[in-house]
């Protein structure tokens, strides 16, 4: 079978459907199934898959948004990134979020702990009883239950790991063994939480296989991949490299020879993917196999529109990749100085004049913005494509997600209003993930030779392919959709669409250039950090690079708070709608809901930090 996903609701509906009360095991409804049912290989299997499907939250659908895997909230739009987008009125706690004034009782961080908690843990730990039931019984040997409970493990551990990404500290850690989990407090010992982690990614490692048959499904080597992310966010890089090492000396992973390789849904599972978030739509109704945390965030206006116009890049994203027009190389510390030209403000039916500065190619793959060709959708028309430009700026929302037009309704879905829902995989970690976090580490041990060599192959792999198609026209009335007067979608990339678009020159003015041997450890850090966020941008990760990086030492360090207000009073360019927010240490982490406290009063505590 090619996807797991495509058994999830099936799961769903006949297995576990009411696996989210504590005490499921233990009742026996009438009409539920016992416990004993699932005491075989193929009944732990199944129960196996329906821990897979918390992963995306889909049967969360209505809520998942806060709760998305690729923590667009949290990650994305809480740093300089993105945008909220879309408008100030709609899906309003996520205001909060992008201001950094979220409060406990903010839905979204709830939904966020209910998913990874309060169903992931919980049914990967049921999962595990059952386990180890159906071992006791003499149903599975050893090994089988070793390989089972090694599935299990990860998915603990990564929703742990995700809730320790938001939540930080303030989570409370429990197993199958815990016999009543909502006595757990969430008040822990210095590392403990990121011990527990480890632990069962260890455990992961050590009894998962290095390949699957079935794809989705982790191996030893995606366990020691998200250990390693565990372990860089403390900054622990003695402990991340050598699992860094395992994986590279492995020979299992290369770089795609494209960037945009990573994002495509004909190259889904690919050699460069280590651990991807299965997607597949059309197969059960509203397409709930798909990644519904990102269902909103999808191109809303004009003739593209969908829903509904979420997570848009910012002006701050866009800048940085701008490069020296000697060199190829970022601009680090001017960068921002002067925006790269925008059509804020600016009708699509009035003039608009695509910038001629020289710009890294990702940066058109990763952005949407006038004047450049979209995917094989058309000439992006700017104003008429967003949903609001005064509330969430002038681009379109996050691209690498998205699909292609010839692709809409096969694999994209066919049900339900949030119709952006497609059946592209999100590349939870990649092999370029694990060569840029091993260049850090590099560049920290003053390995100079090496931070260069992983920081240049990632940048050389950048310059394979360009988007083409320079636009000839610079006003955008609708009547030029999609590729000019009179055309049609299957000018695209034809060569036909005469005086409109040449598609034999490249969109823009790109440039990229490789490193010469670096000066000091300093400057490879720079370098490192600054390919990560070209490499990553709007994937969900800034935020957390930023914290972790405002830990290093001087010379080093990225100050996250001065980075981030830096960024809100940059953006004022753009849009008004930062002025006043400010971005503090508390806000470094999301507060431990209030529901969650009120449900378990003398149990749980908030973080300190908002008190």
């Amino acid at each position: 079978m090619k996807k797991l996903s495509i058994l999830f609701a099936a799961l769903l509906v006949l297995v576990i459907i009411n696996s989210c009360s504590d005490d499921f095991f233990d009742k026996k409804p009438l009409g539920s199934t016992s416990e004993n049912v699932f005491y075989s290989a193929k009944g732990i299997d199944a129960l196996l898959i329906g821990t897979y499907a918390i992963v995306k939250g889909s049967y969360l659908w209505d809520v998942s948004w806060g709760a998305s895997i690729q923590n667009w909230t949290y990650g994305s739009a809480a740093s300089d990134d993105a945008y909220k987008g879309s408008e100030i009125t709609d899906q309003i706690p996520v205001n909060d979020i992008e201001r950094w004034s979220v409060t406990p009782s903010n839905g979204y961080p709830a939904d966020k702990w209910r998913l990874t908690l309060g169903h992931g843990v919980v049914r990967a730990n049921k999962t595990l009883k059952v386990i180890n039931a159906t071992e006791a019984e003499g149903n599975i040997t050893a090994d089988q239950a070793n390989s089972f409970r090694a599935e299990a493990r990860f998915l603990r551990g990564l929703f742990y790991f995700e809730a320790w990404l938001v939540f930080g500290d303030y989570i409370p850690l429990f197993t199958e063994d815990t016999e009543d989990p909502a006595a757990v407090s969430n008040q822990n010992d210095p590392g403990a939480v990121l011990a527990f982690i480890i632990e069962d990614f260890k455990f992961a490692w050590e009894n998962l296989p290095e390949t699957q048959a079935l794809v989705g499904k982790p191996t030893k080597y995606a366990a020691m991949g998200i250990a390693a992310r565990a372990y860089m966010q403390e900054l622990m890089y003695a402990e991340a490299k050598p699992l860094l090492e395992n994986i590279i000396l492995s020979g299992n992973y290369s770089l795609m020879p494209y960037f945009i390789d990573n994002f495509e849904i004909v190259t889904n599972n690919n050699d460069e993917s280590i651990f991807e978030i299965q997607a597949c739509v059309n197969d059960i109704n509203e397409s709930l196999n798909a990644e519904m945390g990102i269902g909103l965030n999808w191109p809303h206006g004009g003739d593209i529109g969908m829903c509904c116009g979420f997570h848009q890049p910012s002006q701050n994203l866009v800048n940085a990749y701008k490069v020296d027009p000697v060199s190829g190389l970022p601009l680090f510390t001017t960068f921002n100085n002067v925006d790269l030209a925008n059509d804020q403000g600016i009708t699509s039916d009035q003039p608009f004049v695509v910038a001629t500065d020289p710009v890294d190619p990702r940066l058109d793959f990763t952005v949407g913005r006038r004047g450049i060709p979209y995917k094989d959708w058309g000439i992006n028309r700017g104003s008429n494509w967003i949903r609001k430009q005064l509330d969430g700026g002038p681009y379109m929302p996050v691209a690498k997600p998205f699909f292609n037009k010839s692709q809409r309704y096969t694999l994209s879905t066919t049900t339900g209003w949030q119709t952006g829902i497609n059946a592209n995989n999100y590349r939870y970690l990649r092999y370029s993930h694990i060569l840029l976090w091993r260049a850090e580490i590099a560049a920290f041990e003053n390995d100079l030779i090496t931070a260069r060599n992983y920081v240049n192959q990632i940048r050389d792999r950048a310059d394979n392919k360009v988007v083409m198609g320079k636009v000839l026209i610079t006003t955008l009335p609708a009547s030029v959709y999609p590729w000019g007067p009179g055309s049609t979608d299957a000018d695209y990339m034809d060569g036909t669409t005469g005086p409109y678009v040449d598609w034999t020159q490249p969109a823009a003015n790109y440039l990229i250039g490789l490193y010469d041997p670096f000066a000091n450890k300093e400057e490879a850090m720079r370098a490192v950090q600054w390919e990560q966020r070209l490499e990553f941008a709007t994937e969900g990760r800034r935020f957390f690079d930023l914290r972790r990086w405002d830990n290093l030492p001087a010379g080093m360090r990225v100050d996250m708070v001065q980075t981030l207000n830096d960024f809100a009073q940059g953006d004022l360019r753009v849009r008004e709608f930062m002025r006043g927010a400010i971005f503090t240490e508390r806000d470094k982490y999301m507060p431990v809901p209030e529901d969650q406290i009120n449900l378990q009063p003398g149990v749980l505590v908030q973080n300190p930090d908002y008190l």
